[in-house]
């Protein structure tokens, strides 16, 4: 057991570390080819983010456990949402005053319910995989054309403007990007090891495992962001990270997971799981909505959101490592 934690250990330090030099290094790179910065942060930045929950889909479905992906992706928008958000709002209340996230968030908010929908049947076949990669072409696609037709005055243009890496050369980011892939890798390789013997050893199942241990390490890169950003009082990026990355979650992480390996789900994915997913995104969609000409998440809202995710996570590990004993 202890040589499993120590994988886990070494997988969750490479992914971190590695979300990190892949985010810069995309991010240079297509500053370097002109890219205009808002429409980085919408679509690669987003992406980059959601690189280590893609990654560790990609090595656990193609070893046939494609219950820890799918738990990795639906557990990682949950905890982006209930944890992350959560305690971005209690370090600092976040302002949501771009018109352009608060186009996102209906987005998010359709892909989750897409995605539920492929899940009603409880087997999720290659073509709804294909489906979902579908989805997202269509949505990057949107994404493009969001960021083009967005506001010069979006506060978001300006954080992103101050966020996005300038003054690297174009070798130095190319380099950082393969080390970032490369670190993705063998984190994501470790962790899923690790996190499999676990769930062996434990006695529960790899769904429960992706729901909770990975899907937390993995939104680790998203805490750490959306912390920072922030501190700084960009909330545009806070939030921007947290909703994008959920979008990629679902199209690319789950979408990645069927089309290498379809597989029945567990049956506690449409008893609880998703279900949960589908509260905290309407939660997500609620309290950033703009009733009074002011949206905002209070330092009382993201109490809520903590404590609803420690509820959940709790009720989880305490009723299935019970059954697997």
């Amino acid at each position: 057991m202890l040589g499993d934690i120590t994988e886990v250990v070494i997988g969750l330090i490479l992914l971190i570390w590695g979300a990190d030099r892949f985010v810069h290094g995309a991010a240079a790179t297509a500053r370097n080819l002109g890219v205009a910065p808002l429409m980085i942060g919408l679509t690669i930045v987003a992406f980059a983010t959601s690189a280590p929950e893609i990654l560790v889909s990609v090595v656990a479905a193609s070893r046939g456990q494609t219950d820890l992906a799918i738990g990795n992706a639906i557990g990682s928008n949950i905890a982006n949402i209930g944890l992350v958000m959560g305690a971005v709002a209690l370090v600092r209340p976040i302002e949501l005053t771009s018109a352009t996230l608060r186009r996102e968030m209906p987005a998010l908010l359709a892909v989750t319910l897409l995605t539920v929908a492929l899940c009603l049947d409880s087997y999720l076949a290659r073509i709804d995989g294909l489906v979902l990669l579908t989805s997202l072409v269509i949505v990057v696609i949107w994404l493009v054309r969001l960021g083009i037709r967005s506001s010069a005055t979006d506060p978001l243009k300006a954080d992103f403007e101050a966020e996005i890496p300038s003054g690297t050369s174009m070798k130095a980011a190319i380099i950082w990007l393969a080390v970032g892939i490369v670190s993705l890798l063998f984190g994501a390789d470790y962790l899923v090891d690790g996190a499999v013997n676990i769930a062996r050893a434990v006695g529960v199942s790899e769904m429960v495992i992706g729901i909770t241990l990975v899907a937390v390490a993995t939104s680790l890169p998203e805490l750490a962001v959306s912390l920072v950003s922030a501190f700084k009082g960009e909330y545009g990026i806070a939030i921007g990270n947290i909703v994008g990355s959920n979008i990629f979650n679902l199209l690319a992480v789950v979408g990645v997971a069927a089309v290498i390996h379809p597989a029945a789900l567990h049956p506690s994915v449409l008893s609880l799981h998703l279900f949960v997913m589908v509260a905290f995104t309407l939660v997500l969609f609620a309290i950033t909505y703009e009733y009074d000409g002011r949206a905002a998440i209070t330092r009382y809202e993201g109490f809520a959101l903590v404590a609803a995710f420690l509820a959940y996570s709790t009720y989880v590990v305490v009723q299935n490592v019970r059954i697997g004993l």
